[in-house]
């Protein structure tokens, strides 16, 4: 069975990263996340590279994570180089600026990837969900203070809480997309949106959004660092266990919040 890979194509300032894995509805395994993350440094550090555009084949964003692959007996080791950006952005964060295209299903860390980024085009079909609590875990990859910066506490709390799906014009009304656009047509767009960023002058993009990172980055600093003591706290849990049990054998899952 395919593992997964992560493509990347080069249109002229334009660095393209795609996410390949559309028999498992674009599953991230480890090897998967970092080869997202060579890629990510790739266009941080090339300078011919002026933005990047992630995109996924298929129907679907990402379902998420393969979770036995990153937790529990079958976990596999995770090998993010040192000196790598990041791809949730929590350490090192890509200086370029990074266009998303998403469709169909977008949960957990797709809306982690995406939020990452800068400017989310998503197509019409899209599907959100936050439902890392369903599986007795929570948000690792940042979801927990950039769905906040993006939506408001209201609006955030309503869905992390919830681990309900919603729409694409939700996710644009509350601000965590930008652009709605017909299924099929929004890697064209984020293509065509970063064309026209990449005609503009690469040192004035990438200090703006040096800038502007610099404005959040003291409540973010604070939310990173709180990440090591929320993760010890889920991953070690019973209800932990349950929801990757559950999971695997395809059930409902039974939490008792120990």
């Amino acid at each position: 069975m395919s593992e997964g890979q992560i493509r990347t194509e080069v249109h002229g300032h334009v660095f393209k990263i795609i996410i390949d894995n559309a028999a498992k509805k674009n599953a991230f395994t480890p090897a998967m996340m970092e080869r997202l993350s060579d890629a990510l440094t790739e266009l941080h550090d090339n300078e011919a590279y002026r933005v990047g555009v992630i995109c996924a084949e298929g129907k679907d964003f990402t379902a998420g994570l393969d979770m036995p692959k990153f937790f529990g007996p079958t976990a596999e080791k995770r090998n993010i180089k040192a000196g790598n950006v990041d791809p949730f952005g929590l350490n090192k964060r890509c200086r370029k600026p990074v266009v998303t295209a998403v469709q169909g299903i977008v949960f957990t860390i797709g809306i982690e990837l995406m939020l990452a980024g800068d400017i989310v085009i998503a197509a019409d079909d899209s599907r959100f969900c936050q439902m890392e609590a369903r599986r007795g875990i929570a948000p690792l990859g940042g979801a927990h203070f950039r769905f906040l910066s993006r939506a408001g506490w209201g609006d955030a709390m309503y869905h992390l809480f919830l681990c309900d799906e919603f729409s694409a014009p939700r996710a644009h009304a509350i601000g965590l997309v930008q652009e709605v656009v017909p299924a099929g047509e929004q890697i064209e767009r984020a293509m065509a949106l970063a064309a026209i960023i990449a005609r503009n002058a690469p040192l004035g993009i990438q200090v703006t959004k040096e800038a502007a990172a610099k404005y959040v980055e003291a409540g973010e600093a604070a939310a990173i660092a709180h990440i090591p003591k929320i993760r010890d706290r889920v991953l070690g849990s019973a209800d932990a266990k349950e929801g990757i049990q559950s999971f695997i054998e395809r059930r409902a899952a039974v939490f008792q919040g120990r």
